[in-house]
């Protein structure tokens, strides 16, 4: 289907837009509420098949995971004998050793990298050299990657084309709507090896992951302090700079945290609560 931007079918409820009659169909069941596909393990519903085979995975992993506990070949019995890296399924196994016997003529001089195709051992030194020669017209950011500038731009158009046909929302990065289906469908594909907790994006895994190794990477440079979360050492170099950009629209008071702010604004709330109270009649 060649896309040239239209979308002709629009639904009666919402007045939302898709290209095609199925897209429009799909979405017209957030309203009708409408889940026809169930899961034969859970009973869960599901309003379209494709929802139905991603939540599968969830009790597929859960069965891997506990047979992996016991015996730890059974998950993956299929192995390469070049790296040794293993894998679900026989196919799976075939298509990763083209990796080992596929010519791969362009070699990176810097870290030895190969690739098959010349475009991706381009793109692949712009890594060591930093050169990035797509420039967003608007803001002047530059990406090493037109895919990457074409992504960027839609911040500046307001354009987000990629849809989720479950609640309607709107994305303009198909891997943040890939990883938001996640929501709907159960699915949290990246597995904690030693309690087998699952998470929808590898960046939950990794931050969990350091709950068992104890690792805190985010070091503060004033007075040593470490962090797990790249989020907590910023909250907490405020104790040191001062910074309070966190601001009540009633009375203009700042404050360091937002956890800080929505309990001030409370006192707003109590104060106005009570000032209606003791109002004469």
């Amino acid at each position: 289907m060649i896309h040239t931007g239209a979308k002709p079918c629009t639904c009666s409820n919402c007045s939302k837009s898709f290209v095609c009659k199925e897209n429009l169909a799909q979405h017209q069941k957030v309203h009708t509420g409408e889940k026809p596909f169930t899961c034969s393990e859970c009973g869960k519903h599901f309003p379209n098949k494709r929802y139905l085979l991603t939540h599968r995975r969830v009790h597929s992993d859960q069965q891997g995971f506990l047979a992996h506990q016991t015996n730890p070949a059974c998950e993956r019995p299929f192995s390469c004998s070049e790296c040794g890296k293993q894998f679900k399924s026989k196919y799976n196994s075939e298509y990763h050793k083209k990796i080992h016997t596929e010519n791969k003529k362009y070699l990176c001089p810097v870290c030895g990298k190969s690739f098959r195709k010349q475009s991706c051992f381009i793109v692949h030194e712009r890594t060591h050299t930093g050169e990035k020669p797509y420039a967003c017209p608007e803001c002047g950011r530059c990406f090493s990657q037109n895919a990457s500038l074409i992504s960027h731009q839609r911040l500046h158009t307001g354009e987000k084309p990629f849809t989720c046909l479950e609640c309607g929302r709107n994305f303009t990065q198909r891997i943040s709507l890939v990883v938001h289906q996640r929501v709907h469908s159960g699915d949290r594909p990246y597995k904690c090896q030693e309690c087998g907790k699952g998470f929808t994006q590898r960046i939950g895994l990794v931050q969990h992951q350091r709950r068992h190794t104890g690792e805190k990477p985010f070091t503060c440079s004033e007075c040593g302090k470490s962090f797990t979360l790249h989020d907590s050492l910023v909250k907490h170099l405020r104790t040191h700079t001062g910074e309070k950009p966190y601001i009540c629209s009633e009375c203009g008071k700042r404050f360091c945290q937002s956890s800080q702010l929505t309990a001030h604004k409370r006192f707003h709330h109590v104060s106005q609560h009570n000032l209606e109270e003791n109002m004469p009649v």
